[in-house]
């Protein structure tokens, strides 16, 4: 999955790039980057006449991720404020051990784990959609205001219609996020859809539905107002099993689908008339890429609440770890898991045995992120 690259000059010539297609120079940089890439590509057969194309550099990139997710997985399983032996906690995940051990490991630690790392997969995912879908870094479903529609909905059902975790609120937020997404495609359409449009239109559109979730929460009962906007910190405190399965059988098949749409939308980022000309269905892939985008964006946020700059750096971290002229899609969702479970951990441990809502560990580690970022552009911006 492409994104565009972070050094661009300026916003206006992103913009010319957007709207009459890419700059020569942007072109040729393009071309060599792909043909490097082409050269260094491997593929896997897949059943059914499907290759599945990748580099050794991601591969191997990918192989530490998952090894780091694996370990940040068995630090916060076999340890935390309830100390159980080793030997105990293998007992419990082989089906034995206490009434009490069993609760602790398999009705708390396990499903806080694998909703973090399912949750930071499918926001990392999403980013990288939105990121392709708008070629601009920026582009991510916090940024843009999908997020915040999807708390919105999210809000609906759980303060008016007084409804609970669960299938209620994942499709209140998975609507709410849709109904955004088209607000902001048809301020768009009309002039043309292109990169800083989207994200502007995102930004105003997401400014005024966070005060239309104030507004709800001013609304409602006490009890009520204080849960829901603990709730929209974003926090994995309290998840449990009913809340994670709906999310784990659906990342799967959403994966696929994003994989199924991966080189059209790579073909995009040269520009829609590019990619028409080499037959793309230029308004069928940028649909697909939103509904999938906001998807995945709504299941993780009715699992864990909105978790803000998880979906902006998870992508573009992929990107230079791969050093990938895009944000691959696999890189991208583990770069994402191991971002969120990480934060979790941290989340769990840093006031023990207080808990604080993982959402603001990911805002602090997102404004360093940030800084680090323009620190960056500032040093390349020198002239040497």
């Amino acid at each position: 999955m492409n994104t565009p690259d972070m050094n661009a000059p300026d916003m206006k010539t992103a913009d010319m790039s957007t709207q009459d297609g890419p700059t020569p120079r942007r072109t040729a940089a393009r071309r060599d980057t792909t043909r490097h890439a082409a050269a260094s590509a491997r593929v896997l057969r897949l059943p059914g006449g499907l290759a599945l194309r990748y580099s050794g550099r991601a591969a191997a990139v990918m192989t530490v991720l998952l090894l780091a997710c694996a370990a940040v997985w068995a630090l916060t399983m076999f340890t935390g404020t309830y100390r159980i032996g080793t030997g105990q906690i293998l007992d419990v995940l082989m089906g034995g051990g206490s009434g009490t051990d069993r609760f602790i490991v398999v009705g708390q630690r396990l499903p806080r784990v694998c909703a973090a790392l399912l949750v930071g997969a499918a926001l990392g995912l999403s980013g990288a959609l939105f990121q392709s879908l708008s070629r601009n870094p920026l582009g991510s479903p916090d940024v843009i205001g999908f997020t915040t529609g999807s708390t919105s909905g999210a809000l609906v059902v759980i303060l008016v219609g007084g409804g609970t975790a669960g299938v209620g609120v994942g499709a209140g937020s998975v609507l709410g996020g849709l109904v955004t997404a088209a607000a902001v495609y048809g301020f768009t359409a009309s002039r043309g859809v292109s990169g800083n449009r989207l994200v502007l239109a995102g930004i105003a559109v997401g400014a005024m539905l966070a005060s239309v979730n104030d507004y709800l929460i001013t609304r409602a009962d006490l009890e009520s107002a204080e849960s829901a906007k603990a709730w929209t910190f974003g926090s994995l405190n309290a998840v449990s099993w009913p809340q994670v399965t709906p999310l784990a059988l659906a990342l799967p098949v959403l994966a696929a689908a994003a994989l199924a749409v991966g080189r059209p939308l790579r073909l995009m980022e040269m520009g829609d008339d590019t990619a028409g000309a080499l037959g793309v269905n230029v308004t069928r892939v940028r649909a697909a890429g939103l509904l999938l985008g906001v998807a995945l964006a709504g299941t993780a946020i009715a699992v864990a609440g909105p978790i803000g700059f998880l979906a902006l750096a998870a992508p573009q971290l992929a990107r230079r770890l791969t050093r990938s002229p895009g944000a691959p899609i696999g890189p991208a969702m583990v770069t994402g898991a191991l971002l969120l479970a990480t934060a979790d951990l941290l989340a769990q441990r840093l006031l023990s045995p207080f808990q604080i809502p993982v959402g603001l560990v990911t805002g602090a580690l997102g404004g360093v992120y940030l800084l680090w970022l323009l620190s960056r552009e500032r040093g390349e911006a020198r002239p040497r």
